[in-house]
């Protein structure tokens, strides 16, 4: 004779524990932390202190090193001498008129330049 498996549901032996149909009282019940998702903070970028005017030594400092970069953006004018975007845009207009850099592209949203060689 093959022993067959029931399932409770098709009537199966009364050996089981009655399930609890009683509901849990309110108080006992788990209570729900916050509601919804959390909102990530992000990382915050740090703020840079940058200067909105130059001074002498640090126009100094444009004419002698900048001049010697291989490429040259406004935005790498504002990184490394700590002047904003558009203080390095003033910058190049200057370096230009000096001819001691020339200009390879110009695009609305940056241009670049190279320093002047005697080529």
């Amino acid at each position: 004779m093959k022993r067959v498996a029931r399932s409770p549901c098709l009537g199966g032996s009364n050996s089981e524990a009655p399930k609890k149909d009683k509901a849990l009282p309110p108080s006992s019940k788990p209570a729900k932390s916050g509601g919804g998702k959390q909102k990530k903070k992000g990382k915050q970028k740090e703020k840079v202190n940058n200067m909105v005017l130059f001074d002498q030594a640090n126009y100094d400092n444009l004419l002698t090193e900048a001049a010697k970069y291989k490429l040259i953006t406004p935005s790498i004018l504002s990184d490394r001498l700590r002047v904003n975007g558009s203080l390095g845009s003033k910058a190049i207009r200057e370096l230009m008129a000096r001819g001691l850099i020339r200009m390879v592209s110009a695009h609305a949203s940056q241009q670049i330049y190279i320093r002047a060689t005697n080529t």
